[in-house]
Order: structure tokens, then sequence, then C-alpha cells
């Protein structure tokens, strides 16, 4: 017997006055009990390795789960616990190698990692021994970003304010959010390849910091253009319209009304692209290369960074060499974390201001 249309079936309606539902402990039970049937089965069965006993116990997982929730609880509720079951399993599917890659990285960057490192450089240190640094490395990559984000961040934000407020659809604004698009996709290597042929070989510029942070700043400009370019579109109408109603001329109205009210997504979008562009290496072995000790001249001579130390020394092979690679990279992600937190709180104090 079906209810009239628009309105729950008699099934449905039994299953919500019944109230049948499944205990709480019944995922954690179900769990346990798959992953015991799946190491049974990897010792009784060719079936074996982390990987494939993992595969079969989510497997069981689903089949007892959805099967005990259709038992009990209904068609209703088992299709959901399916759904979630998949959405949770997505989740931990995404986290499980990020959180695999920190672990990793922390546990064996400890071993390098120490007030000594962070002070000293590699000049004379020979890739067989213990000790040396990445203070050469560290000054390379801040100077290095500190230049592209000089560079792209402004010419990515005035790109974006022109295709949101000026562009109105016009063919120099579909040509120039085309080509940001073309640009986002590009493999990071063809950036430095453009500058090192384009500026180094051509024109005669040193290979030098300031090269590098010139193939930097090409890497960031298509993403702060498209980051700046929603949140300006976030902005509402309404505010624009209200400024322009005041007599306020449209360009005070971008740089007071518009902007600010976008600054937290710009200031965020900022600083995914200088994390995106800090760890690169391809272009910097093109423009810079490496050296094994401090230059703080961005415009003269090669200039170390920390993504080149850390393919410098694990292209050594050494014990000591491959410790200290480790080390680098756990200080790259401090710095991106760093950087990360540092635009937060910029971000939310101009939220309160």
């Amino acid at each position: 017997m079906t209810m009239t249309q628009g309105t729950i079936t008699s099934e449905e309606l039994h299953d919500l006055l019944s109230q049948r539902k499944l205990p709480r402990w019944n995922t954690a039970a179900v769990l346990a009990t798959s992953v015991a049937a799946a190491i049974l089965l990897s010792l009784m069965t060719p079936i074996s390795g982390v990987a494939g006993t993992t595969v079969v116990a989510f497997v069981l997982f689903l089949v007892l789960q959805t099967w005990l929730s259709f038992a009990v609880e209904g068609s209703r509720y088992a299709i959901d616990r399916l759904a979630s079951t998949f959405l949770v399993s997505a989740l931990v599917a995404a986290l499980v190698p990020l959180a695999s890659i920190l672990l990793t990285v922390l546990v064996r960057g400890f071993h390098a990692f120490n007030a000594g490192f962070l002070t000293s450089t590699m000049r004379n240190v020979s890739p067989r021994k213990p000790g040396g640094g990445i203070l050469h490395a560290l000054i390379g990559t801040v100077e290095q970003v500190a230049i592209a984000a000089a560079i792209g961040i402004p010419l990515g934000v005035l790109a974006a304010v022109y295709l949101v407020e000026f562009g109105n659809r016009s063919r120099l604004a579909r040509s120039v959010s085309f080509f940001v698009d073309v640009m986002t996709g590009i493999p990071s290597i063809v950036a430095g390849l453009f500058v090192y042929t384009g500026l180094i070989l051509t024109l005669g510029l040193q290979r030098s910091g300031f090269a590098a942070g010139i193939a930097l700043a090409i890497l960031m400009i298509p993403v702060v253009v498209r980051s700046t370019e929603e949140m300006l579109r976030l902005v509402p109408r309404d505010l624009r319209e209200a400024s322009y109603a005041l007599g306020v001329p449209k360009y005070r109205t971008i740089l007071r009304v518009v902007i600010p009210s976008a600054s937290t997504g710009i200031i965020t979008g900022a600083m995914l692209a200088v994390a995106r562009v800090t760890g690169e290496t391809a272009p910097l072995l093109l423009t810079t290369f490496l050296t094994q000790s401090i230059n703080i001249n961005p415009f003269n001579g090669p200039q170390a960074s920390l993504p080149t130390y850390v393919w410098d020394q694990i292209g050594s092979g050494t014990t000591a060499s491959i410790d200290r690679a480790w080390a680098g990279a756990l200080t790259l992600i401090l710095l991106v974390m760093i950087l990360n937190l540092s635009a937060r709180a910029i971000a939310r104090l101009s939220r309160v201001k």
C-alpha cells in the first residue's frame, strides 16, 4: 500500500515508526570483524601484503555493514550508511598519504635538524661526513620567493581587477582569461626554460636569484589571478552600486570598497601561490643552479635554495647527505607552514579591523 503522491511509502513510514536502529558500537564491531577476516584470508589464501589485506577488509566492511543495516534498519538507512562509508573512506584515502609524508619527513628529518644545521652552510663540508647546514639555502629561498612575490602578486591582483571590473566580457578579457588558464597548467620547467633562453642566453642576464625569482613569478601569477578573481566576484554588487550612488569614482570604489572586502581571500590566495612556488626545483636548476656558500646578493652569481639543496644532498647518496636532505625537506615544510600561518593571522587582523 502506497500513500498519496509526494509522501513517504508505507515501508518508509513503518521504518520511521518502529525506530529500528543499529547500536552505536555496530560500526566498530563490523570493522574489527572485517579486519580479522581479512587477516585470516591473507594467511590462508594468496592474498598478502598490507595493501591487499586493506582492500579485502574494506570490501568485507562494506558488505557486512550494508547487509546488517538493510536487515535491521531498512533500505533507506542502508543506502545512507553506504554513501557515508564511501565519503569517509575517500577522506581517509586522501589524508593517509599526506599524514604518511609528514610523519616520514618529521621522523627522518629530526636526525640532522638542530640549531647548528640552521646556522651553518655546506662550505668545505664533505658529503660523506656529518655536519654542515642550510643557512645559505634558507637565505636564497627567502630572497627568491620575495622577488617572485613582489613581481607576481601585484601583477596577478591587477590582472584580476581588470578581468572583474573593466573586462566586461571584451575580447581582450577573454584572451587574458584563456592564457591564464593555460599558464595554470604548464610544467614548472617550462617557466625556467623560458627565463633561461629568453633572459639569460638572449639578453645576457646572469644566472642568479633574481632570474629564479622571475621564473617563480611566472608560475605564481596565474594562481594569484584566479584566486583574486574569484574573491572579487564574491563581493556583492550592491556595495559597488552604493558607492557609485554616493558619487565615488570607480577607482576609489575598487581601492576602498571592493579590494578591502575581498582582502582576506586575496591574501589567502597569494599565500597559496607562494607556497606553490617555494618548493619548485626545476626552474631553479636552470636559472640559478646552486652554491655551497652564502650569497646574499640575488643579482650576482648563483644562489642556493632549499629545493636545490635537497636535490644536491640526495644526489650525493651518502648517509650523512641523505640525513641532511630529510632535514632540508623538514625545513621547507616548516617554512611553508609559517607562511600559511602568517597569512591566516594577517587575514584575521584585517577582518577585525
